[in-house]
């Protein structure tokens, strides 16, 4: 029984009384101060929820026109987890380049500017590094400093897309409404984006064209005309801009290339259609000439009698 005590006692004794131990120092955050139980327990239940981290580099080529670039410009504002970069040199190997720059810029998407001959604008949208990636034709661009219109919402908040019910009829349009909703689309906890919805995105498809839209969600601001949720009889929506309208010319199951899943068969090059103009330019000189060399031949064939009182007045 002794020996039995005096082991208890020399337990008991070992172990420290709770009061004694020194309570483990939480951990430091961006935040202030969190308990460890705190942030496994946040983990654990964040865990299975998807968080949209997209991220959409935007770059245009070199010898860019200035209106295309304050198109880009535009765009940059409009999407706050955009990064703009320096301008590329637009050659054969700028897939390359531009895979490269996506990952050094820790960016998911692209988006790439490329104007040739001064005129013409394409726009590249591509999902990087494994693709699929579109490249269009942009026509009809106005800019925000071109419209001067009279709607304004604030920087960096998140836009509703709205697309129209033709998206829905064509595999390939089913996909570029996709790349357009992940590319467009801000991130709900993003550090630049601003928490609530004040403008509105619309694609809508006319003439197999997508035309980009603005707008402005306008609430009346009186203390006496305050809306309750859910009426949207006195919404109104504004234009703010830009304004442009993109033409598919192919889709690519890579990254600015590959192969190619779906090709336009109604497009027409802004080249061919310089050319055809020519040629009708051509053809009206032409046709002056063949005029000009038929009145010669009618007054050779059909020659003037002479005029009696044509030598009257010169004495």
């Amino acid at each position: 029984m002794g020996k039995r005590k005096r082991s208890e006692k020399a337990e008991a004794e070992a172990v420290p009384k709770k009061e004694d131990v020194a309570p483990e120092r939480p951990v430091r955050t961006l935040l202030g101060w969190k308990d460890k139980n705190e942030i496994e327990a946040k983990d654990n239940a964040a865990s299975p929820v998807f968080r949209n981290k997209e991220k959409v580099l935007v770059t245009c080529s070199r010898r860019i026109v200035y209106r295309y670039r304050h198109l880009m410009l535009n765009l940059v504002s409009l999407l706050p987890h955009c990064k703009k970069d320096n301008k590329v040199e637009s050659k054969e190997t700028k897939g390359a380049t531009l895979n490269e720059l996506v990952e050094l810029k820790n960016c998911s998407s692209c988006l790439f500017f490329e104007c040739r001959k001064a005129k013409d604008l394409y726009l590249w949208m591509a999902k990087c590094p494994n693709g699929p990636s579109v490249k269009f034709l942009v026509s009809a661009v106005h800019t925000m400093e071109e419209l001067k219109l009279t709607g304004n919402h604030l920087k960096g908040s998140r836009p509703l897309l709205t697309f129209s019910s033709n998206f829905e009829k064509d595999a390939y349009w089913k996909l570029l409404k996709e790349m357009l909703l992940q590319i467009f689309e801000t991130p709900k906890d993003h550090r630049k984006a601003k928490p609530f919805h004040d403008h509105v995105f619309v694609f809508s498809i006319v003439d197999d064209h997508i035309w980009f839209r603005n707008y402005q969600i306008s609430v009346p601001h009186n203390e006496s005309d305050k809306l309750p949720r859910g009426s949207l009889d006195k919404m109104t929506l504004i234009e703010v801009g830009p304004r442009f309208c993109l033409n598919p010319i192919k889709i690519f199951g890579g990254s600015f290339g590959g192969p190619t899943l779906y090709e336009n068969p109604l497009y027409v090059s802004p080249n061919q259609i310089r050319a055809l103009q020519k040629k009708k330019k051509a053809g009206t000189f032409a046709k002056k000439v063949k005029a000009k060399t038929r009145r010669k031949m009618h007054e050779m064939a059909n020659p003037l009698e002479p005029d009696e009182f044509a030598d009257m007045w010169k004495d």
